[in-house]
Order: structure tokens, then sequence, then C-alpha cells
């Protein structure tokens, strides 16, 4: 299985979408990009931390590829917004990508080029493309919020 890490926002509606893409085998929340050793919530919500909320996706490349999980990423949330989406505001809730290798990095950086210089957006992609460090799950509680609650969506 392959993995990608995005970050787009409050991390329950976005592993909520991810989970229900053919191709992607698990999700899990976490916190990525910070300088904090083992950071839970609490700590990252101060934005003292420097980590940001992120979704690991595990996928199987031969149903669903890193493009179409990019495509669905920057549909899902507005990546034009720096340090927010939505009410939820702070560095945590920053848009990034954290590449698993040079491949994902050139992926990345060509589709943020590609939407820079479509019509789509009023505003330039603030997406950010970060070193993906280490991945800290996120407490059990957070794992699949909206399910676990029957929510089927999140304001994100």
């Amino acid at each position: 299985m392959a993995k990608a890490y995005f970050a787009a926002g409050c991390f329950w509606g976005v592993q909520q979408r991810f989970s229900k893409l053919l191709g992607v085998t698990k999700t899990t929340v976490g916190y990525m990009g910070g300088t904090m050793h083992s950071p839970d919530y609490r700590s990252v919500c101060t934005g003292q931390t420097g980590h940001a909320e992120v979704v690991e996706v595990e996928y199987d490349a031969a149903q669903v590829d890193f493009a179409t999980l990019m495509s669905c990423f920057f549909e899902w949330h507005d990546p034009t917004q720096i340090n927010r989406q939505g009410p939820d505001i702070g560095t945590q809730y920053r848009t990034a990508i954290f590449p698993q290798s040079n491949e994902q990095r050139t992926q990345a950086q060509k589709k943020i080029d590609q939407l820079n210089q479509s019509d789509g957006h009023s505003k330039p992609i603030a997406t950010t493309i970060e070193t993906a460090d280490k991945f800290w799950p996120a407490e059990d509680y957070h794992q699949h919020y909206l399910d676990k609650r029957g929510l089927s969506h999140c304001g994100i």
C-alpha cells in the first residue's frame, strides 16, 4: 500500500471523505509538520507546536493514484485560505501536502502550478508542500469522529 498525507483544515471531514474513495484502504487522522515530540490535540490547538491536522491516506495505487487523491483534496477545501478553513483558524488548519517521495512532490508542485494558472480560483493557491516528517496519530476519539457520531458531513 502507498501512503499520502494531506492537511485541509479540520481533519474529521477530510478523513471521512477520503475513507469513502475506491482504492483507499485505511485513513488515520493525526499531526505532522511540527517540532514537538508526541503532540496531542490540546498542544496542537495552541498553535505553538507547528503541527497541522493531517489525514494519512493508505491506498492501493492500482485502484487510485496520487493525482486522483490530490484532485479530491483540492476540491474538498478552499486551498486559497491561509491558516484556516471555514470557522477554524490557526496554523494547525493550514492547507498542505506532505509528499512521501520525489514523485509525489513533483506531482504536487505541478498541480499547484496548474491551479494557479487556471481561472478556477480568485486568489493564489496557499497550499504548501512540506517535508513529510514523523506522523503522530491523533487520539482514538478523533479517529473516524464523524462516523462514530452518525454525522454525514463536516463544514470543511
